[in-house]
């Protein structure tokens, strides 16, 4: 314990001696002869490229010691301070900003678009998480994530929900996450960071709206554990994937299970697998009959989720302001004369002709196209694959976290009788 508060002070020194240089600008502001004063800006200005790397180490810093946590010392408590820390750094000190979960985003842009350069900042941002994961399971998400400290932080009484509605809300995180790479692929938005529900508390300056959804997700956190990390979050579906795979994940007990169940009723996101009993599975119906089933018509749900993509990347594409203005200008001639529509007086004082506009918006359709029937293949195989899950049997004889919706908290190893 004594290693872990000479970390904690050591960070809390750089946190000072950041702060002296975190005013910093890579670029100055300009000064205008006219007497116009720069408003101020709503998203954080860019950082000192030296402050962007102390961004990285903070990050580093904070992955090592949660996996140490977890893994090694079997802390809850220090987990739960690290991810105050880590709610106080990324969230308010930093303004949720760089994220890990909206740097899917800037990678994705910079795959599709060749005039986009990512920074190494938002690059190991989306990587670190990615590969400590795979080899600790989800300790980013237990004590460096600063939405999920700020969900984790709000549980009083977590209600268990029924599996087929956690495995229904489950397939939702999949949805955002394609539609985010959709968005960003094609140059239209980054929604991912438009819609954070918990940027406006960080940044105490966001739309009402913004701000309503946020407190309604928090108060929602207080009997359903971590709303946004199991229902939303597009980052978790790959947090997900990696953790599966993780070669030494929290385990709840140290030692032998003695199948007291505590570990269920501590674990707040319905996390926990139960040990299997082979007669309840055998009159359950569950067999290979079924198996076989399932698996048959996954290429059906793979053909619909084509069928849907294709059929919305019309309505999708209207996302994107090229393609909304075309259609607007197309359909509506006389809004040229609008000297209030500020889009149209923009593109009109561009002197760029209405055909080429036309030429672009018609590029970026082709693109929502493709990327649509791919986003909905995709979720077409999801859905399939989760239907699938269902009927697969896996033996346990002891009470195991979940390796992909564990997010390694260690309240379970906090309840269990044989840690004591």
């Amino acid at each position: 314990m004594k290693k872990l508060k000479y970390i904690l002070y050591t960070f809390a020194f750089l946190l000072l001696t950041a702060s002296v240089y975190a005013q910093q600008q890579r670029f100055p502001k300009p000064e205008f002869d006219s007497g116009y004063t720069q408003p101020s800006t709503i998203t954080p200005e860019p950082r000192a490229l030296q402050l962007e790397y102390f961004d990285v180490l903070i990050l580093a810093i904070f992955l090592a010691v949660a996996s140490y946590l977890i893994i090694k010392k079997r802390s809850r408590r220090g987990i739960l301070w690290l991810s105050v820390l880590a709610l106080l750094y990324f969230g308010f000190y930093r303004n949720g900003c760089i994220c890990s979960i909206g740097a899917i985003q800037n990678v994705t842009l910079s795959f599709f678009d060749a005039t986009y350069a990512i920074s190494i900042t938002a690059l190991l941002f989306f990587v670190l998480p990615l590969i400590v994961t795979l080899f600790y399971g989800r300790t980013f998400c237990a004590g460096v994530c600063p939405l999920g400290a700020i969900q984790d932080l709000v549980i009083i009484k977590p209600l268990s929900l029924p599996k087929w509605l956690n495995k229904t809300l489950g397939l939702i995180p999949y949805v955002y996450l394609s539609l985010a790479v959709l968005f960003a692929a094609t140059g239209t938005d980054f929604i991912i960071c438009r819609y954070d529900p918990f940027i406006g508390i960080f940044r105490m300056d966001a739309k009402a709206l913004m701000i309503i959804l946020g407190v309604a997700m928090l108060l929602m956190g207080m009997f359903i554990g971590r709303p946004y990390c199991r229902f939303l979050c597009p980052y978790g579906v790959l947090l997900s994937w990696m953790s599966r795979f993780s070669k030494r994940h929290l385990t709840i007990t140290p030692s032998e299970c003695i199948q007291c169940k505590l570990c269920s009723k501590s674990c707040p996101f319905d996390a926990i697998d139960y040990p299997t009993n082979e007669k309840e599975v055998v009159k359950s119906g569950l067999g290979p009959k079924r198996f076989i089933t399932y698996a048959l018509i996954i290429p059906l749900w793979i053909a619909a989720g084509v069928f849907v993509g294709v059929k919305s990347h019309t309505f999708l594409s209207k996302a994107n302001p090229d393609v909304f203005l075309a259609e607007l200008l197309i359909s509506q001639p006389e809004v040229k004369n609008d000297p209030d529509n500020i889009d149209v007086q923009t593109f009109l004082a561009s002197g760029k002709s209405m055909e080429t506009l036309v030429e672009e918006a018609g590029i970026i359709q082709d693109k929502f196209y493709t990327g649509s029937m791919i986003a909905g293949g995709f979720l077409g195989l999801v859905i399939g694959m989760t239907l699938l899950n269902t009927v697969v049997f896996r033996k346990r004889q002891d009470y195991e976290p979940h390796k992909g919706n564990c997010y390694s908290c260690g309240r379970c190893m906090d309840y269990c009788p044989v840690e004591k």
